[in-house]
C-alpha cells in the first residue's frame, strides 16, 4: 500500500445494518475513520474509531471498543471485552468494561468508569503491533507450537461472519444524511434514514432508504428497494431493478430501468434512456420521431405488429421475394429493412404496390 493512503476508501454498509430511533445497529464490527462525526450512538460487535472522532450518543460493542487519540463521545460506553482509550479522549457519561481497561493520559470520564479485569494507565499500543511483536518473539527463541496456538486462539476469538461497518475518513453521519467523499456501499435488508451522498451509490436489494440518493458517478439500486426521495447523479448513470419505487423524481445524464420500476416523480436524462422488459436482457429505446428503435436482439416479427401493419408488410415482403432472384446478400438485406420502424407503419425498404 503506498505511503499517504487511505484503507478505509469506501462507505460500506453491511447486509442487515438498520439505523433505529437513536442508534446505528449491526452485528459485525463498526469502523470510523479520522476526523469523522456520527451524531448518534452505535451498537456492534467491536468498535473502532480513529483520531479525532466525535459520536453524538452512546457507544455498545459486544466485544472490544478501541477509541483513538482526542475522541469524543458524548453518553455512556458499554463495552463486553476490553477496552482502550487514546490521550485525552472525552466520555461524557460512564464507562462500564467487563474486561481490561487500557487508558492513555488525560482521558476526561465524567461519570466515573468501572473495570472488571486490569486497569492500566499508559498510552496504549495498538493491538495487531502488540501481536506482530509477541509472536516475533516466540518464533525467535523457537516455540513455534506457542505461536500456531496464539495465532489460532485470536482467530476463533475474532471470527464474525458479518461484515463491518466502514465510514471513511472525514465522513458525517446524522438522522439528516450521510456525507462521504468516496463510493458508497449499501448492502440487502437495510433500513437507513438520511439523504445520502457520495462519489458513486450502489444499493443493493429489499432495503427501505428514508431519504434521498446523490452522486457524481453512477448509482444503482437493487430490486424490491425503496427510496423515500429523489435520486440524483451529475455525470453518471442511473440503473433500477425490478420492483424498485423512487418515491421522488430522477436525474442522470443516462437512464437504464426495468418495466417494473415505479418513479413517482419526473425522470430525466440529458443522454440515453432505455427500459429493461421481464424477463430479458431486452432494451427499448424510444427515438426522437416517436417510432422504435429495434435492438438486434429483438425478433424481426416482433418489430412488424408494433407498427399495425402485419398484411401489408408481408405482402410487400413476398410480392419483392418474388421478383428479385434469391441471392446470398437477398436474406441480410430484408433483416436490414427492419432495423428502424416510421411512424407510418412502413419500414425504409417498404413502399405501397399496385394491384
Amino acid at each position: 500500500m503506498p505511503l499517504g493512503s487511505d484503507p478505509l476508501d469506501e462507505l460500506a454498509i453491511p447486509d442487515g445494518t438498520t439505523v433505529e430511533e437513536h442508534d446505528l445497529v449491526t452485528d459485525g464490527d463498526i469502523i470510523v475513520g479520522g476526523q469523522s462525526t456520527v451524531e448518534f450512538g452505535v451498537r456492534g460487535h467491536n468498535v473502532i474509531a480513529g483520531e479525532r472522532v466525535q459520536f453524538g450518543g452512546h457507544i455498545e460493542a459486544e466485544a472490544d471498543c478501541r477509541l483513538d487519540m482526542w475522541s469524543d463521545v458524548q453518553d455512556n460506553v458499554l463495552v463486553g471485552r476490553d477496552a482502550y482509550l487514546g490521550e485525552r479522549v472525552h466520555v461524557g457519561g460512564r464507562l462500564m468494561v467487563s474486561g481490561d481497561l487500557d487508558i492513555g493520559d488525560d482521558v476526561d470520564i465524567e461519570e466515573g468508569f468501572e473495570a472488571n479485569g486490569w486497569i492500566v494507565i499508559r498510552n496504549p499500543m495498538p493491538t495487531i503491533v502488540f501481536v506482530f511483536v509477541y509472536l516475533q518473539q516466540l518464533l525467535r527463541i523457537g516455540e513455534e507450537e506457542a505461536a500456531e496456538e496464539v495465532f489460532s486462539e485470536l482467530l476463533e476469538n475474532e471470527e464474525v461472519e458479518a461484515d463491518p461497518v466502514v465510514i471513511p475518513r472525514n465522513g458525517h453521519v446524522s438522522d439528516d444524511s450521510w456525507r462521504v467523499s468516496t463510493p458508497a456501499s449499501i448492502g440487502d435488508d437495510c433500513r437507513l434514514h438520511g439523504n445520502i451522498r457520495a462519489e458513486s451509490i450502489d444499493v443493493g436489494q429489499r432495503n427501505d432508504v428514508f431519504g434521498s440518493l446523490r452522486a457524481r458517478g453512477d448509482v444503482s439500486v437493487g430490486e424490491s428497494t425503496v427510496i423515500h426521495g429523489d435520486v440524483t447523479t451529475r455525470n453518471g448513470t442511473v440503473e433500477l431493478a425490478d420492483d424498485v419505487e423512487v418515491r421522488g423524481d430522477v436525474s442522470c445524464e443516462d437512464l437504464h430501468f426495468h418495466e417494473g420500476a415505479i418513479v413517482d416523480g419526473t425522470m430525466r436524462a440529458s443522454g440515453e434512456m432505455s427500459m429493461v422488459k421481464a424477463g430479458t436482457h431486452e432494451q427499448i429505446a424510444a427515438d426522437g420521431d416517436g417510432g422504435r428503435k429495434r435492438y438486434h436482439g429483438d425478433d424481426a416479427g416482433d418489430a412488424r405488429s408494433d407498427t399495425g401493419g402485419d398484411e401489408t408488410g408481408s405482402e410487400t415482403a413476398d410480392a419483392t421475394d418474388a421478383e428479385s432472384e434469391p441471392d446470398a446478400g437477398s436474406e441480410a438485406d430484408a433483416e436490414a429493412a427492419f432495423e428502424f420502424e416510421t411512424d407510418d407503419g412502413l419500414t425504409e425498404s417498404e413502399s405501397p404496390t399496385e394491384d
